[in-house]
């Protein structure tokens, strides 16, 4: 599993790395998804922040009907998400995302930007 913890500015930090991947190797996302999934489900309820990089990462169909799916799932134990690498209609799938499962994603170009609104509040 490539996702893990990290600590910035004293905050507790769930870096999702789905990072590098193409349409072509789906499963290792969806495999990670998974992974992923466990990890904050297993969090107390509204605690998780967390940044998934999507940075040169291909996003189908079949993924995003599994994030949404993932994301409905986790949403109680997720208190703010910081996403990364979703540029052009990668951006426009965000949306799709955000309105199917209410879940409010916050896109920066920046992993350090993205850090420090993690850790305020």
């Amino acid at each position: 599993m490539r996702s893990h913890w990290v600590e910035h500015a004293g905050k507790q930090i769930f870096y999702q790395d789905f990072s590098g991947h193409d349409i072509l190797h789906s499963d290792q996302v969806k495999t990670e998804l998974s992974a992923v999934q466990l990890i904050v489900t297993a969090q107390p309820p509204n605690s998780t922040r967390v940044l998934a990089d999507f940075r040169e990462t291909t996003i189908g169909k079949d993924l995003i009907d599994l994030m949404t799916a993932s994301s409905i799932e986790t949403k109680a134990h997720v208190l703010k998400t910081a996403i990364l690498g979703v540029t052009g209609t990668k951006r426009i799938l965000v949306n799709v995302l955000m309105n199917l499962t209410g879940q409010k994603l916050v896109v920066f170009e920046e992993e350090q930007e993205a850090l420090d609104w993690l850790a305020k509040n």
